[in-house]
């Protein structure tokens, strides 16, 4: 069924009794050209463009839990591109522009909200570096306007403006960044990749690899049985390192616990997304009136969906450092998620040394503005045996050869990315 406004108008006509379901339940068949292992953002959108950009509908998409229980239901829903780094900067744009155009294509509401994103500075050296972003980015062709003190507090009133300890001078400003509905984007490839026939198997956790005689992949052992593969990609996010230690792999990334935090309702209050120049805090609004935002990692590696009371009350003093009168609203529920930090907070998507196993990981805290990109050229990659033009950056061998892309240029420290 393809959604408009004339079958929704029929539906209410018939007393909402016509919907089908979203995407189907199958059984795993016994052997897929394609095995995808994680039915969150990444998974399905690139079961999808396998689907639609290559022909390849023999694909499953495999869940240990249902859609989107992982990490594309526990994000900040932030969609931007204002990277730096020759790699991340055409890459990310990619991305927007697939956000952009994402609704038409998935027939599918995902609330894609372009009311663009303010990175603050609050220092002379914190201008000259988002100056130097901006710069990069228009040479790009990607919008980018850097605003004075004066132009802050016309669009951002409310702000903290007469602490001297971290005034805030201006900010780099991306008209078109904002923020998408995490549920709706992970619904919406679902629903999509299904209508070319993809099977999404949930509650199927992979518990191992089969191999032939000559070690290359042939399938992997789960949950509900032994499932064959021409091709395995994981897309996994921060139980990466667990996946591929079952097929013996080590790999250059760590995971972190990453929170995130909703307040109750609140009238109509923040206009886009902010950031906190000074710290670690972002925030935006949701349409429900809720102020969502984060902070900073954890600091330690864990597996589990949730944090600690430290980070915490270090977010919110950021929070409460930038607009004090927040102080008056009560948080509503906060949560977890794990994050495949790289060693140079850069995404890692290419063939593995061992044949037929791909991987799609790394992505830190850009994992959910990444997914259509992530989806397109993962798919491209598992279809052609070839990176992407925008992901040949990305290869797992930088490391060895000294290319890496420190977009923060903290070096390889993942608990600081």
């Amino acid at each position: 069924m393809r959604y408009s406004i004339f079958s929704l108008a029929k539906a209410a006509l018939s007393g909402h009794k016509g919907w089908t379901r979203a995407w189907r339940d199958p059984q795993p068949k016994k052997h897929y050209d394609v095995v995808i292992i994680g039915g969150g953002g990444h998974g399905l959108a690139t079961a999808y463009y396998l689907a639609k950009e290559y022909g390849i509908r023999n694909v499953a998409v495999l869940e240990k839990g249902w859609i989107g229980s992982g990490n594309a239901g526990r994000n900040t829903t932030i969609i931007r591109s204002n990277y730096m780094l020759q790699g991340n900067v055409g890459f990310y744009e990619l991305s927007m522009k697939l956000w952009e155009r994402q609704e038409q294509d998935l027939n599918y509401n995902t609330m894609v909200s372009q009311r663009g994103i303010i990175n603050l500075y609050h220092s002379d050296a914190q201008r000259d570096a988002f100056a130097r972003r901006g710069n990069v980015m228009r040479i790009n062709g990607i919008d980018a306007e850097l605003l004075d003190g004066e132009q802050i507090r016309k669009v951002l009133p409310f702000l903290n403006y007469n602490n001297a300890r971290f005034p805030v001078m201006g900010g780099l400003w991306q008209p078109r960044a904002g923020t998408a509905r995490h549920d709706a984007v992970v619904w919406g490839y679902a629903r999509a990749a299904d209508s070319f026939g993809v099977d999404i198997i949930q509650n199927c956790e992979v518990t191992g690899f089969t191999r032939d005689q000559n070690g290359k992949i042939t399938g992997v052992e789960t949950a509900r049985g032994t499932i064959g593969a021409g091709k395995v990609g994981m897309a996994v996010a921060g139980s990466t390192s667990r996946v591929a230690a079952m097929a013996g792999m080590r790999l250059p990334i760590e995971s972190h616990v990453l929170q995130a935090f909703v307040s109750e309702a609140i009238k109509p209050l923040i206009p886009g997304v902010i950031t906190f120049g000074a710290g670690h805090f972002y925030v935006s609004q949701s349409d429900k009136g809720g102020l969502v935002f984060g902070g900073d990692l954890d600091g330690y590696n864990s597996y589990a969906q949730r944090g600690n009371m430290p980070v915490m009350e270090d977010v919110c003093e950021g929070g409460m450092a930038l607009m004090p009168m927040i102080g008056r609203v009560r948080l509503l529920r906060q949560w977890g998620g794990i994050m495949d930090m790289s060693m140079d907070g850069t995404p890692i998507i290419d063939k593995t040394p061992i044949d037929g196993l791909y991987l799609n990981a790394g992505w830190c805290y850009g994992g959910f503005k990444a997914t259509p990109a992530s989806g397109l050229v993962f798919a491209h990659l598992l279809a052609r045996d070839e990176p992407h033009e925008e992901a040949k950056r990305f290869r797992l061998d930088r490391f060895r050869r000294g290319a890496m892309i420190d977009e923060k240029g903290q070096g390889a420290q993942p608990n600081l990315h």
